[in-house]
């Protein structure tokens, strides 16, 4: 019930959202966004106390066997869990006056999707929240986005809904194979997907593959992120790279993989090429950057390349490193973007070679932007550390070659972030930087945050690990039963 509840808060917020007056929206929203904070925290009171009746609810929906069913388990509490933490920040992140109240409605909307598409227990659930939480970052990328915005978002909107039918098709192939009165509940999808032939896995993995590979992205479905993290306002990218990509890469793992197991042992070897592809590729674009922005852009499809490779390895370090993994970027990335929005304010760009020297004038910002920035290369006692630590073991139990060049992005990413916080931090301050001023409150409240969830979840990743590997254990023990068949 609590979980059902989680989603429910956001949309009730929404709609309250709208009467608010402009003056007072950002607090107000800020204080909602914490009552939802206040809701999981009762949720994990009951979580980790086991009461599994309180986490999950299984209720008749539509008549062709969709139920509304939803559940917490250790995958799917730390993705709630970023949301959850994440958005207060985001919203706080906020200065202009132009975001009214119809902007935060969008934003509790899309919180209520994105939590329902990480504790959705049934395929055309999942689907629903799924598109649900393209039209709020859809219409906060074209009211709120840059100049370009129009051919942009446009384009952002044709890869993804592309990628939902696609998704949609697999799905109804495997719903139309489950036995008597058909069923769209995850157990029936995963024991019908285990009967199909291996050609009609390969067919179905392929389809909904197509889905998530969008979202996430990985090469070569990469190319309408760069333009959108760039067009976008902040809080959209926020949204976007911190919490919206993890959607694809919780799919492989709650739905693709265990559901069509065949298809995807024909279709391994390729995923995973295309996921180290995506590191290397996206790594070496990162170099050569002269847009601070455009760079985190980059940095943030290696990130994910890494994560998705380390899934399709479908073994115990390899998930748990990439939901660890998952939960590490989003802090990360967030922190990243809302620093890029901070030194464009200042100086009027976002080009790395148009300024330095920013640590004279600005050294709580330099200080807190080294950490955000050593926790995105995976420096140890960080939090990226132990997931690409565990992403890598993973790739290496499958092809320790393939993992040996996944792991160039370790050592490409220390180049170009080290390289960047070097022009624009170190040196004598140019003109460009003279009247540049540090945090302010908001800000520093917002960075702290970032930088103590980076050190204290590198310090103490246990916390987070021992929350996953049970349900780690169950899904790949579902997966072995599938290849039975």
């Amino acid at each position: 019930m609590i979980t059902a509840l989680l989603i429910l808060l956001p949309l009730v917020l929404a709609v309250l959202m709208l009467f608010a007056k402009p003056d007072i929206a950002k607090r107000l929203a800020v204080g909602f966004s914490l009552a939802e904070v206040g809701l999981f925290v009762l949720a994990t009171h009951f979580f980790t106390h086991h009461a599994k009746n309180m986490t999950q609810l299984n209720l008749a929906w539509l008549p062709f066997g969709a139920n509304f069913s939803v559940g917490l388990d250790g995958i799917s509490y730390v993705l709630v869990l970023l949301t959850v933490v994440l958005i207060p920040f985001i919203l706080l992140t906020v200065r202009s006056i132009d975001y009214n109240s119809r902007f935060y409605a969008l934003v509790f909307i899309m919180q209520a999707a994105l939590i329902g598409v990480f504790v959705a227990r049934d395929g055309f659930l999942f689907y629903i929240f799924w598109e649900l939480a393209l039209i709020p970052i859809y219409f906060i990328c074209l009211a709120y986005g840059d100049k370009n915005r129009r051919t942009v978002t446009l384009k952002f909107f044709i890869y993804t809904t592309l990628g939902s039918l696609l998704m949609l098709v697999g799905l109804l192939y495997v719903y139309f194979s489950t036995p008597g009165a058909h069923s769209f509940d995850i157990q029936s999808l995963y024991a019908a997907g285990h009967e199909l032939s291996s050609k009609e896995q390969t067919f179905v993995f392929w389809m909904i593959f197509s889905a998530f590979a969008i979202k996430m992205p990985i090469f070569p479905f990469h190319t309408w992120q760069p333009d959108t993290y760039v067009s976008a306002p902040t809080q959209g990218t926020m949204l976007l790279s911190g919490i919206m990509l993890k959607m694809g890469t919780y799919g492989m793992i709650r739905w693709l993989i265990p559901m069509v197991p065949q298809g995807y042992l024909v279709s391994e070897n390729i995923v995973l090429a295309l996921c180290v592809i995506s590191v290397v590729y996206a790594s070496c674009l990162a170099l050569v950057q002269t847009d601070f922005k455009r760079l985190i852009a980059y940095s943030s499809i290696a990130h994910v390349g890494l994560i998705a490779a380390g899934l399709t390895s479908f073994n115990l370090e390899g998930i748990t490193g990439g939901v660890v993994q998952m939960f590490a970027h989003g802090i990360t990335v967030v922190g990243l973007f809302y620093i890029a929005q901070i030194i464009q304010q200042r100086t009027q760009t976002s080009t790395i070679g148009a300024f330095g020297g920013l640590r004279n004038a600005t050294p709580h910002l330099a200080v807190l932007f080294l950490i955000v920035l050593l926790g995105s290369v995976a420096l140890p006692l960080t939090n990226g550390f132990v997931g690409e630590f565990l992403l890598i073991n993973g790739i290496f139990q499958v092809n320790p070659w393939l993992a040996g060049v996944a792991g160039l992005t370790v050592i490409l990413g220390a180049v170009y972030m080290l390289r960047s916080y070097q022009t624009m931090m170190l040196g004598n301050a140019n003109l460009s930087t003279t009247p540049v001023y540090d945090l302010d409150q908001n800000e520093t409240l917002v960075l702290i945050a970032c930088a103590f969830m980076i050190l204290f979840f590198g310090i103490f990743p246990s916390l987070l690990t021992n929350i996953i590997t049970p349900d780690v254990a169950e899904l790949m023990k579902s997966f072995q039963e599938g290849l039975i068949h």
